[in-house]
């Protein structure tokens, strides 16, 4: 039922489409949590517009999720795949398109949240020009994923002084964990105003079927133990973690062995690439013959994954959150992740599934082997997961927090600040 609120709001997610098919590149967690978002607070009332950037010119301009949520695509550089780290430059183009089409269309958005330091360099721009107020959502701190990697970006410095920036100047910063809210405190900026609001998932999509016709579907034997993994093909996603550890599990000598990589790639992208290094490492520890790359996963056949599983693996480096952790939960199997991040908040170790250290291979495959040698204990766990779901990460439950936040700024004087940061 819709409440009377009916006032506009704009969601920003530049690089992240939330009309796009999860799993092609570029195409995770960010876009699930915008579009589930502008259609849950579609559903409390507010009239939902959701901008990213058309990157391909045959994509609709304008596509309508239902009644009162769209995602609308402005130009901003080529209609064609950008990475996002080549991004920032088309970013004044987007902010001038935005401006057009709000003034085009006579609507009036007194707040933008904004998803992402690219959107986030956005709503600063709009912030200064415009009777606009600003809400952020970072997905992923630079301060954090640069000390992950090897090699970084020529963006970085950009990055990491456009994510101070909107800390200490949107009125308000959505973080997704308490571990998130600490790293931007420790890492970032000590100012700035942050309300802790989790990610969440559909939990009537997610639980809707049960294990027996799960594996019925996908044409699972029953007696198979069966590991998951979901996500991007990305080096920090830890997949390769995963694979080397299901190479030393004792589960391979005691049991029918499954290991599922399920995720879309380009081929040639980097996405396509680290699906081929990963298909190497499967093929060098002689796992073919119990690996399975079904692609790119549908919303559809999600929950047939998950509920078909006796474990999900979630071995990021790095997670500020971890959608794939709570839609496991959601249809009862458990998750084993690593000790990082959000996933320290979503997982609860010993009750709804493991934590393991990072890029531990020895770890992970202790924890596969003690899932999957309790089969008591692993249906334990996937209970305990599911209430734990139930009661915490309803994206009805988020949309409603942020309903507050975003109606007790409404109530406030608007304050505009100027950011330094230069496209």
């Amino acid at each position: 039922m819709f409440s009377p609120i009916k006032k506009h709001i704009a969601l920003i997610s530049v690089h992240g489409d939330p009309a796009i098919e999860i799993g092609k590149e570029e195409a995770g967690g960010q876009n699930v949590y915008v579009r589930q978002v502008g259609q849950a607070l579609a559903q409390k009332g507010w009239l939902v517009d959701m901008f990213t950037r058309k990157a391909n010119p045959q994509q609709d301009t304008i596509v309508q999720h239902s009644l009162n949520c769209r995602t609308i695509r402005l130009n901003a550089g080529p209609e064609e795949f950008v990475p996002r780290d080549d991004i920032f430059g088309y970013l004044p183009e987007f902010v001038e398109n935005f401006r057009q089409f709000q003034q085009e269309n006579q609507i009036t958005y007194p707040i933008v949240h904004t998803n992402y330091w690219l959107s986030a360099w956005v709503g600063m721009q709009l912030k200064n020009k415009l009777d606009i107020q600003q809400v952020h959502t970072y997905h992923s701190l630079g301060a954090v994923k640069y000390k992950s990697v090897t090699t970084i970006p020529m963006i970085a410095t950009t990055r990491l002084s456009t994510e101070k920036a909107v800390l200490e100047s949107a009125q308000r910063i959505v973080a997704t964990s308490p571990q998130e809210r600490d790293h931007m405190r420790t890492l970032v900026s000590q100012k700035g105003k942050i309300d802790i609001i989790p990610c969440g998932t559909d939990i009537s999509h997610f639980g809707s079927i049960s294990r027996i016709a799960a594996r019925e579907q996908l044409g699972i034997d029953p007696e198979t133990k069966v590991i998951l993994y979901v996500g991007r093909f990305d080096r920090r996603k830890g997949i390769e973690t995963l694979v080397r550890a299901v190479g030393q599990c004792q589960a391979r000598k005691n049991h029918q062995l499954k290991l599922i990589i399920g995720g879309g790639f380009i081929p040639g992208h980097s996405d396509g690439k680290e699906s081929d290094r990963i298909a190497s490492i499967v093929d060098e520890l002689g796992l073919n013959d119990l690996t399975i790359f079904p692609g790119r996963l549908s919303r559809e056949v999600l929950p047939n994954y998950y509920t078909a599983a006796d474990v999900t693996v979630v071995p990021s480096h790095y997670e500020p959150f971890g959608l794939v952790t709570i839609e496991s939960m959601a249809c009862g199997t458990p998750v084993i992740g690593s000790d990082v991040g959000g996933l320290q908040f979503t997982i609860v170790p010993e009750e709804t599934g493991l934590l393991c250290p990072p890029k531990d291979n020895a770890a992970f495959a202790a924890a596969i082997d003690r899932i999957l040698g309790n089969p008591e204990r692993r249906n334990k766990l996937g209970i305990n997961a599911r209430e734990r779901v139930e009661k915490m990460f309803s994206w009805d439950g988020v949309a409603a927090q942020l309903t507050n936040l975003y109606l007790d700024l409404l109530k406030q004087p608007k304050a505009k600040q100027f950011s330094s940061v230069s496209a």
